[in-house]
């Protein structure tokens, strides 16, 4: 068997050996193996997840080799379960595959505790009422739940968990943590030995930007009554006084501090995301709170205290022009004054695990190291449950995404033949109406051709009611919407499974490596015109 580190290299690139080793230990149970289930934990395997479990309770069809690539024609009249999770333990011997031939809305209703001994688990193609009564068992139990459906050409992926905290955010902007404006008093003496008024030209060329702008936003605020530039015409005239110092006009290093000069204008301390967190009620903690919470608690003590309104620092610096004597001893400051931040917090941590009356050597030093790196970036994700969302919606949302602006209603923009921005709310009502229908009739509407035309106004109906129900105005439904899903027929395309699978796997990822952030509401995939959605209700 290959080596994890050489079979995995790629993504260890990605989400580092701990977060490999979080997937590792994972263990993930999918409901329903059609397509959408398929390629979800395909992926999930190629990707080294610890156990997978396949629950269905489905045999092979005919109809079953159109749109799944993991049955066969030898297959047929098979346990779908059996042939999938055969599929998949080829894809990697290193994962753990089982498989049960039960249904799942049967374990929903008989066996709740079943679901207890894994991770997360992965409910595909289930129905609104069975959405309602498994989220309600993994809330009761902590289990992390992800709903994935295809219907035709529409997707749908909902993550649903009390509460899911981040670390390791790793946003793809974020402003490097230099303090420029707010520089502790060793980097203020480190840029004090140094002259920017220089006649040497190579050591005027050869100082880096950070020095340059410490040592000007020192100038200019020793000028300004002690304040930083803020309006447009301060920030321009700023960058005319780095201009000023500069010898000669090929000094990269003086281009790279005009270019770099709106990390001065940045406000100092905290930012709003944090300032939420640390607000959180949940940093009132005890000997139940969760090792994240203590340490938000230590972070909050910290910015008050040591701090002095500021996080602990990062400690590292980006490339820039400088002489390499300068450029290591700048990296030394930070560095330096990092680790000292990062002590401070470790004492605090470890007297808050005393006072709370757990073991102070409970939460590792690594920890405590990576919390405090990226203690500007955390993430707490709540999410609504789902019978909540299901019941009440938030009103202003859903009658916002029921108008469009461009086309007024759904139904204007249906006489004029274009599909409106919003046809991701009107496809989430209907997939709901989709269901009431399924229950009324016992059957998806358009899954029989002879019935379209019955069906078609039986949905409109049963969507019009929804809207009611929901207090939503119901003339703002797209007729040519309610056609398409009554010609879908509660197929399963292959393309639009695939698409949905590969986004409710990233989203597992996150969630089990609690790196990056998942998604905050219910995902829409609109295959029609391939748009997706973010529905915050």
């Amino acid at each position: 068997m290959a080596e994890p580190k050489v079979k995995y290299d790629r993504q260890l690139r990605i989400w580092g050996e701990q977060g490999q080793a979080a997937l590792e230990k994972a263990s993930i149970c999918l409901l329903n193996c059609g397509p959408t289930g398929s390629e979800t934990l395909k992926n999930l395997v190629l990707g080294g997840v610890g156990s997978i479990t396949v629950v269905d309770g489905s045999k092979v069809e005919v109809g079953d080799l159109g749109n799944n690539f993991m049955v066969d024609e030898s297959s047929v009249g098979e346990s779908k379960a059996k042939c999938v999770c055969a599929f998949l333990q080829e894809l990697n011997d290193a994962v753990n595959a089982k498989f049960i031939e039960d249904c799942p809305e049967e374990l929903i209703e008989t066996n709740p505790s079943f679901f207890s001994q894994f991770t997360l688990i992965i409910a595909t193609q289930l129905v609104e009422d069975s959405m309602v009564k498994l989220d309600r068992i993994c809330r009761e139990a902590n289990i992390i739940l992800i709903f994935a459906r295809s219907y035709g050409l529409m997707g749908l992926v909902r993550i649903s968990v009390k509460e899911h905290t981040v670390i390791e955010s790793k946003p793809d902007h974020f402003l490097d943590d230099l303090r420029l404006n707010n520089p502790w008093p060793e980097l203020r003496r480190f840029t004090e030995t140094i002259d920017l008024n220089t006649t040497d030209a190579v050591v005027h060329k050869h100082t880096p930007y950070i020095i340059i702008l410490v040592k000007i936003a020192e100038e200019w605020a020793n000028t300004h009554g002690g304040n930083l530039p803020s309006t447009r015409e301060e920030k321009r005239q700023f960058k005319d006084l780095i201009k000023s110092k500069m010898i000669t006009m090929d000094e990269e290093n003086y281009k790279e501090a005009m270019e770099a000069s709106y990390k001065v204008f940045s406000p100092r301390g905290i930012g709003p995301n944090l300032q939420k967190i640390i607000d959180d009620s949940c940093t009132e903690v005890d000997s139940n709170s969760s090792d994240f919470w203590v340490m938000v608690a230590a972070l909050k003590e910290f910015i008050a205290n040591e701090g002095g309104g500021e996080t602990p620092l990062e400690g590292s610096i980006p490339d820039m022009t400088s002489s390499t004597e300068l450029y290591v001893n700048l990296q030394k400051t930070y560095q330096a004054k990092a680790e000292a931040d990062f002590l401070v917090m470790e004492q605090r941590v470890r007297d808050l695990l005393k006072k709370i009356g757990r073991d102070p050597a409970s939460i590792s030093k690594a920890n405590i190291k990576s919390f405090s790196k990226n203690a500007r970036k955390l993430a707490v994700c709540r999410y609504r449950v789902v019978e909540d969302e299901f019941n009440s919606p938030a009103q202003p949302e859903l009658q916002k995404y029921l108008t469009d602006e461009d086309h007024g209603t759904l139904q204007e923009a249906n006489s004029l033949k274009v599909l409106p921005e919003n046809t991701a709310v009107g496809l989430y009502i209907l997939l709901r109406a989709a269901d009431r229908f399924a229950a009324n009739y016992n059957k998806f509407p358009g899954q029989f051709d002879s019935e379209m035309d019955e069906d078609i106004s039986r949905l409109k109906t049963t969507a019009v009611g929804l809207l009611n129900d929901l207090g939503c105005n119901s003339s703002a439904l797209s007729e040519d919407l309610i056609n398409e899903m009554c010609r879908y027929g509660a197929s399963e395309l292959h393309a639009v499974a695939a698409f949905v699978g590969g986004v409710a796997s990233q989203e597992v990822i996150k969630l089990i490596t609690r790196q990056f952030i998942p998604m905050s509401g219910t995902f829409i995939f609109n295959g029609i015109d391939n748009k997706s959605q973010l529905l915050l209700l």
